[in-house]
């Protein structure tokens, strides 16, 4: 099949595309840098950041030392002409955070709210959202949208949540929830957010596994800036998958579920940071139960590798607070590997606060680059 050829339109919105991406990710540049970069020629180059200038997404940050001729223009991304909200709901909680362009955290809360289904939960998270914002001076018109990141099934086929078992919400169309607030909203899994967090402003942007520890159990496949979504839209749906034959009873209704074994419950009900603090302290009952719970973990990580032949990513409550105690980890899965390998494969995640309500904040972001 013959491809169909590019408007000039179509290639000039590329071209800007690439631009304003390249300066996202790079940071302080020049026009000469952009052109070396993109293999775009410099009469081009400089136009398009000209145009961005002129839409306020791109400004002047001084000028470079000069090589022996003109010293060229700094050019970098005016990072707070837009901003994005991210909300990471949970059983318990709701996380909320307002990010700019580059990504930076402009400010961040987590406040405990209990989930309850109704139209009146809805209004009382739009009220607190519009709180946090007043108090992070956030300019309204600059709102790009806000990210939602919910723990279910997230069918973006039929603009549904699918499935929460934790919350006990099933077939919720996405309208339903965001009809109560004032701005765009873009729904995804919390442990895809997490990943994206993890993923989408590293340098290093191959495969991985994403595996979130947290109240509950979730992953995520991430791949070269984007989340494997599968058929269904579980892919990754790893807190479900039976680690142990008709062992203990999880919250899904089943028997023997990863999540029944390796969620953050399963090593204290308080805070995951006090657990680790006793750990550290060697505490009998909680070297005891890390014992037992990564020797769970280790089965799932292991089994997880020997499948997808990538690096594993520990987020979540535990991810984040593990520190150097991921090695008992890792040891534990060499033990069990076929092939010998030393368990460097797996690392805790980057983002330690708020990793799921930042990933759904770079999700609005994204969508915003690709359109520019």
């Amino acid at each position: 099949m013959e491809k169909k050829k590019e408007t000039n339109i179509e290639v000039k919105k590329r071209n800007r595309n690439r631009v304003f991406r390249y300066i996202c990710e790079t940071g302080t540049v020049s026009n000469p840098d952009i052109s070396f970069a993109t293999q775009m020629s410099l009469p081009t180059v400089t136009q398009i950041t000209k145009e961005l200038m002129g839409q306020g997404l791109v400004e002047e940050s001084g000028e470079f030392q000069s090589t022996g001729g003109r010293r060229a223009k700094a050019l970098s991304v005016a990072a707070n002409a837009k901003q994005a909200i991210g909300l990471d709901i949970t059983k318990n909680h709701v996380s909320m955070l307002l990010s700019n362009l580059t990504g930076e955290i402009v400010n961040y809360v987590r406040i405990y709210k209990p989930y309850a289904l109704g139209d009146d939960y809805c209004r009382e998270v739009n009220e607190e959202l519009e709180n946090f914002l007043e108090e992070s001076r956030a300019v309204r018109d600059k709102i790009l949208g806000i990210g939602i990141s919910f723990p279910g099934i997230i069918d973006l086929e039929k603009e549904m949540i699918a499935d929460s078992h934790i919350l006990g919400v099933e077939a919720a169309p996405f309208e339903s929830i965001s009809r109560f607030f004032s701005y765009p909203c873009y729904f995804l899994n919390d442990a895809n957010a997490g990943a994206y967090a993890e993923g989408i402003k590293s340098e290093d942007r191959n495969r991985f596994f994403y595996l979130s520890l947290s109240n509950t159990v979730g992953g995520a496949v991430y791949r070269n800036g984007s989340l494997e979504q599968g058929i269904n839209f579980r892919c990754g749906e790893v807190g479900h998958m039976t680690i142990v034959p008709d062992g203990k009873a999880c919250y899904c209704g089943k028997y023997g579920c990863l999540d029944a074994y390796c969620s953050a419950k399963c090593l204290t009900d308080g805070r995951v940071e006090d657990f680790f603090e006793r750990l550290k302290q060697g505490e009998q009952k909680a070297v005891c139960l890390w014992e037992e719970y990564t020797s769970y973990l280790a089965i799932a990580v292991n089994n997880l590798h020997m499948v997808l032949d990538c690096d594993v990513v520990l987020g979540g409550y535990i991810g984040s607070c593990m520190g150097g105690f991921i090695q008992d980890i890792r040891e534990k899965v060499s033990g069990r590997n076929t092939f010998a390998e030393d368990g460097s494969f797996i690392r805790t995640c980057r983002h330690k606060t708020g990793a799921a309500a930042l990933g759904a904040a770079f999700d609005v972001i994204e969508r915003f680059i690709e359109q520019v």
